[in-house]
C-alpha cells in the first residue's frame, strides 16, 4: 500500500522537526491565523483569521479522510476531529481574549486602527505603568 504525497510530506515535516503530529497542528493553526492577519490588515478579534485557519484544517482533514478510506478502508473521523480542535483552539482563545477582554487594547495589534499613528510612533513612546 502506497502513502500518498500529502502524508508523505507530513511525515518528513515530523521528522524534520522531531515534533509529534499534535504539537504541528498547534504550529500551523498559530502560523495560518497570524499570518492571515498580517497580511489582510485584520485586527485579532476578526472573525477572517479564524475562518481562514478553520478552512485549512478542514482541507487538511478531507485530504487525510481520503488517505485513511484508501490505506484503511474508513475515516477516521474521531482522528479528524481531534486534528481540527487542535488547530483550532489557541486561534479561538486569542480571537476571543481580543474581542472580549483589554487584553490587547493597548498593545502593538491594534496600531493599525488608531488613525495617524505609525508603527514607529508607538515603538518609540515610552512603557506606561497602568
Amino acid at each position: 500500500m502506497e502513502i500518498s504525497t500529502v502524508q508523505t510530506i507530513k511525515l518528513a515535516i515530523v521528522a524534520a522537526t522531531g515534533m509529534d503530529k499534535d504539537a504541528l497542528h498547534i504550529y500551523v493553526g498559530l502560523a495560518v491565523f497570524f499570518t492571515v492577519a498580517v497580511f489582510f490588515k485584520k485586527p485579532l478579534r476578526s472573525p477572517w483569521p479564524w475562518l481562514a485557519v478553520l478552512v485549512v484544517a478542514v482541507a487538511g482533514e478531507l485530504l487525510d479522510r481520503r488517505d485513511d478510506i484508501a490505506s484503511v478502508g474508513y475515516w477516521r473521523w474521531k482522528a479528524s476531529l481531534h486534528d481540527i480542535i487542535n488547530t483550532q483552539f489557541w486561534p479561538a482563545a486569542i480571537m476571543l481574549l481580543a474581542r472580549f477582554s483589554s487584553l490587547f487594547q493597548d498593545s502593538i495589534v491594534n496600531v493599525g486602527r488608531q488613525s495617524g499613528v505609525s508603527l514607529r510612533d508607538v515603538i518609540q513612546q515610552p512603557i506606561r505603568e497602568k
